[in-house]
């Protein structure tokens, strides 16, 4: 029987990186005793020299006190950042594994409006307020939207996606997915202009169908991006 090859990790490896789109990685991190924040910004500093974007964000509440959105090509290079900044003396006390993509309700539409879901440039000019949240569509019983004809989701999908664009220049949203990869369905990051344009905007869509009767949610991480100095001295 022959023996099993088994690869040495590599971020350079194709084997770890989509075949189409960016892999994606939210931090949530509280500072330990021993928090070596010098060590920190060279953990980022790598990981954006090596041609990853990394947003860093001061994170309001209880739940965690800043966060990190890492996106780029390899699976391995993200868990590289995360490796660096725990030796640094972070502690990761919760995280979402994601991938970019385009819907496949917008599977039609121009190769120019792709690439930004698939290649994001981050974080939007001049939108410094941010939320994460997961979110999956529900399967009960009279309420199952895998049961539904493509052509009625597909409805439903738009009507959802004409709401979210009634807030433009407010509001953008990153929506990556995370079947197979992670608890929810998806990955919803918003970047606002103002802190108000957060809550404005989740609580009008919803109401649309899509939400009101088929969407589940997960927490929700809500913070302020800075430079990376800066939110390490109002985090910790």
């Amino acid at each position: 029987m022959p023996d099993v090859v088994v690869p040495k990790l590599s971020s350079a490896d194709e084997k770890f990186t989509p075949k189409e789109g960016w892999s994606v990685l939210h931090l949530f991190c509280v500072g330990a005793m021993d928090l070596d924040k010098a060590k920190v910004v060279a953990a980022v500093k790598a990981a954006r020299e090596d041609g990853y974007q990394v947003v860093p964000f001061a994170i309001l509440g209880h739940k965690a006190q800043a966060g990190f959105l890492a996106i780029g090509p390899s699976f391995v290079r993200l868990k590289e950042l995360q490796r660096d900044i725990e030796r640094a003396g972070l502690s990761v006390v919760d995280s979402y594994v994601s991938i970019t993509e385009v819907s496949e309700y917008a599977a039609g539409m121009p190769a120019d409006r792709k690439e930004p879901r698939l290649h994001p440039v981050l974080p939007p000019e001049g939108m410094y307020n941010i939320c994460f949240y997961g979110m999956s569509k529900r399967r009960e019983v009279g309420a199952n939207w895998y049961q539904l004809p493509y052509d009625e989701r597909e409805k439903m999908m738009y009507g959802h996606g004409a709401s979210g664009r009634a807030f433009a220049g407010r509001v953008i949203q990153l929506v990556t997915g995370s079947t197979g990869v992670d608890d929810y369905e998806w990955g919803v990051t918003l970047f606002a202009a103002r802190p108000d344009d957060l809550k404005a905007v989740v609580y009008t869509m919803r109401f649309d169908e899509a939400s009101a009767i088929y969407a589940e949610f997960g927490p929700f991480y809500t913070g302020v991006i800075g430079e990376l100095e800066s939110v390490l001295e109002t985090s910790f």
